[in-house]
Order: structure tokens, then C-alpha cells, then sequence
């Protein structure tokens, strides 16, 4: 079944590449991650981050997830760009004065930001037509954040942001019905 998932990965970023995007500039990075060896790296920096985070339950939730899935899809924005659009969603009248008042910060185990809301859709597009690739073969999935989080902190995406799909062929998914797992000692 793994090699089945490894293969739907490839279909799904497929998709994600193929996914609509603001103004037609595609400025996504899109990777998988399928070695067993690098999906335990990704887990165990997940549980790592657990307590210094405000949500330490569902990061250890999440790296067991990452721990059982036969692969991940990383979907990300590869760099800080405006659509160009003046829409305004980012909190400025103007995508030049978003570009000139924007205060960079990068936050651990996090992303970088802030960023253009329209490229931010293109991820989550790109994303949902990844997960909808799945379903459609009947494979396990869920799109999650932290993942995202960890594989960018241990470098296997550069990103500024991203989100990642577990994925896998199960008799019953584990991506959900999920238990959140307690921390140590609790």
C-alpha cells in the first residue's frame, strides 16, 4: 500500500501544481516526502516543539499521524510576493504599500509574515485539489498545518509558508476520529 500512496502523492502534487492561481503566476513549492526515515524526522520534530507551544496536545496528535502516514505532500508559497490585485485583505489600501509597510517576522516552528492574502488562497486551493485527488482514489488524507511547520524548520521545503498532506491506504484512517494525545505526565 505504500508504494500506492507514493504514487497518489505524486498525482496530488500534480494537482496542486495544476491548481488555479491568483494572476496565473504559479509561486508555489510543492514537495514529497516519502522515506521513512524522513517522515520519523518530521514526527519526532513535531513532539520536540509539543511543549513549547501554546497547543501541545495537537502537535503530538499531528506527529503521530506523521508517524503512521505512508507520505506528505507539502504544498508552501516559495517567496513573499503581492498579487498585485489593491484588494486590500492584507490591511492596506495598496499592494505597494503592503510591499513598503510590511514588517517581516519569521516565528519558530511557524512561517514567515505577513503575506499577500491572495497567495495564500493559492495555497489552499492548490492544497484542496491535492486532497480532492486523493479522495477520488480512495486514499487517506488530511491537510494540516504543523506538518508544514516542522518540515520547513528541519529544511525539507523552503518555503515562507506551508501546509502539508499526510496521506496513506488504511482500513480505517487515522487522520481522523483522532485522540488528542495528553502530554507527558498529565
Amino acid at each position: 500500500m505504500k508504494d500506492i500512496s507514493i504514487h497518489v502523492a505524486g498525482l496530488m502534487a500534480a494537482a496542486a501544481r495544476t491548481a488555479p492561481k491568483a494572476g496565473g503566476k504559479d509561486l508555489l513549492e510543492i514537495v514529497v516526502v516519502s522515506e521513512e526515515a524522513d517522515l520519523r524526522a518530521i514526527a519526532a520534530r513535531m513532539s520536540e516543539y509539543a511543549p513549547e507551544s501554546t497547543n501541545e496536545s495537537f502537535w503530538r496528535r499531528d506527529a503521530e499521524n506523521i508517524a503512521q502516514a505512508h507520505a506528505v505532500v507539502l504544498v508552501g508559497l516559495s517567496k513573499a510576493v503581492v498579487a498585485g490585485y489593491d484588494c486590500g485583505a492584507c490591511g492596506f489600501p495598496t499592494c505597494k504599500e503592503f510591499l513598503g509597510g510590511r514588517t517581516a517576522m519569521d516565528k519558530p516552528m511557524g512561517y514567515s509574515g505577513p503575506h499577500c492574502v491572495m497567495r495564500m488562497m493559492d495555497i489552499g486551493v492548490a492544497l484542496s485539489s491535492a486532497a480532492k485527488t486523493a479522495s477520488l482514489l480512495n486514499v487517506d488524507c488530511r491537510v494540516q498545518q504543523r506538518v508544514g511547520a516542522a518540515a520547513r524548520a528541519l529544511g525539507f521545503i523552503k518555503a515562507e509558508v506551508a501546509m502539508g498532506i499526510p496521506l496513506g491506504v488504511y482500513g480505517k484512517s487515522p487522520f481522523f476520529d483522532r485522540k488528542v494525545a495528553p502530554a507527558p505526565g498529565h
